[in-house]
């Protein structure tokens, strides 16, 4: 017995206490460093979602037909660069250019008439001072002729006068007195008829001359008439070569054609068909959908994020960054709406619209040790359900 307890006492005294002493300072060192991280060393908080895509700056435009018609031509290749303006399809207009030809030729005519009529009007004033410089010298030559005839008929009287005081003094016999009487007498009609006709010339050119303004003002009615349908015409023209645009499905802006229906010749359209959509030319930024509970007091304009986009491993094409850019204030559809700005020179992913993704943000920053006490707090304050009463 003494030698087996021997040999436990050298045993004993041969053992250390080293490597003991060794383990507890390594855990006690593990432990305060553990305990520094948690409390001293912020980590990064991350709110992700994998609803989001990347959209164009400019909402995308939708194409649709204005009118109901049937498919002349169209012009819509998916991808395709066009410009504002640019015919996308063509409906037939036929009726309507029919009828534009139809106003412009009654046009055409009313103009026409019009223009005789102004000739006609111009002939009227020529005549009209024609005539009236005609009957000014007829009249002239008429006033001279009765002078004359006057001249003659006074003449005429005093040689009568001059007869009579003769006869009266027995010198010429009644037959020569008759005679100068007979002569005075037709010398004083022909004045009363050279003066009678003095005055009927000038009557009659007032009448002429009356005449000829009336016929032109009733040529000046007529015009009046006939230009007051010209607006109406050219309202009609307009209201078809409207009608005929509207057969035109135009581009309303530059872009890319992101979406197009398959139309061929004699395809028929009701009004608000869409036939295609217009991506607008401009800068591509990522728009994502949150829960109400991780974006609203928690997501802010400013903050960094990486986005990871389906289809293009981050591994080999790395992650885009991009920045929060407005954060939507309402709920829609249950989510809330995150519009971010993407630089598009921190990966090699070819951006363009419509690729869809996951967008991880940084909305803080925060010790373990915080991020304990802040679970703990929630669990602490969390309502708990009521315990059934047992009957």
């Amino acid at each position: 017995m003494s030698t087996a307890f021997t040999r436990t006492y050298r045993s004993l005294e041969g053992d250390s206490y080293g490597w003991t002493v060794c383990g507890v300072l390594a855990g006690c060192a593990l432990a305060g460093g553990l305990a520094l991280w948690c409390t001293l060393t912020p980590v990064t908080l991350y709110e992700v979602t994998p609803s989001a895509r990347i959209e164009a700056d400019q909402a995308v435009y939708p194409v649709a037909a204005p009118v109901a018609g049937r498919v002349k031509e169209a012009h819509l290749v998916i991808g395709r660069k066009i410009k504002e303006g640019e015919v996308l399809v063509e409906l037939e207009s036929g009726s309507e250019q029919l009828q534009v030809r139809e106003q412009l030729s009654r046009q055409q005519a009313l103009r026409t008439q019009i223009e005789a009529l102004r000739e006609q009007i111009r002939a009227e004033e020529s005549a009209r001072d024609q005539e009236r410089h005609a009957a000014q010298s007829g009249h002239e030559e008429a006033r001279a002729q009765a002078r004359e005839a006057q001249a003659s008929a006074s003449h005429a009287e005093s040689e009568e006068h001059r007869m009579r005081q003769l006869r009266e003094l027995g010198l010429i016999s009644e037959q020569n007195y008759q005679q100068a009487n007979a002569e005075a007498q037709r010398s004083r009609a022909a004045a009363e008829s050279r003066a009678i006709a003095v005055e009927r010339s000038g009557q009659d050119q007032l009448t002429h001359e009356s005449d000829r303004t009336a016929r032109i003002r009733s040529l000046d009615s007529q015009i009046a008439g006939l230009e007051s349908q010209i607006p109406t015409v050219g309202a009609a023209i307009e209201r078809l070569q409207y009608e005929i645009e509207r057969h035109r499905v135009r581009a309303p802006l530059d872009g890319t054609l992101g979406e197009a229906a398959v139309l061929r010749p004699g395809a028929v359209l009701k009004e608000g068909d869409k036939v295609g959509a217009i991506v607008p030319s401009g800068r591509l930024r990522a728009v994502a959908q949150f829960p109400p509970e991780a974006a609203l007091g928690r997501i802010h304009p400013g903050q960094p994020a990486r986005l990871r986009l389906d289809g293009f491993p981050w591994i080999q094409y790395g992650t885009p960054r991009a920045r929060v850019a407005r954060v939507a204030s309402e709920i829609r559809d249950g989510t809330v709406r995150v519009e971010l700005t993407i630089d598009p020179g921190s990966s090699r992913v070819p951006l363009q619209h419509g690729l869809p993704g996951s967008v991880e943000i940084e909305i803080d920053h925060a010790t373990p040790w915080t991020l304990v006490m802040r679970h703990a707090g929630r669990q602490w304050t969390a309502p708990r359900p009521a315990k059934p009463e047992v009957l």
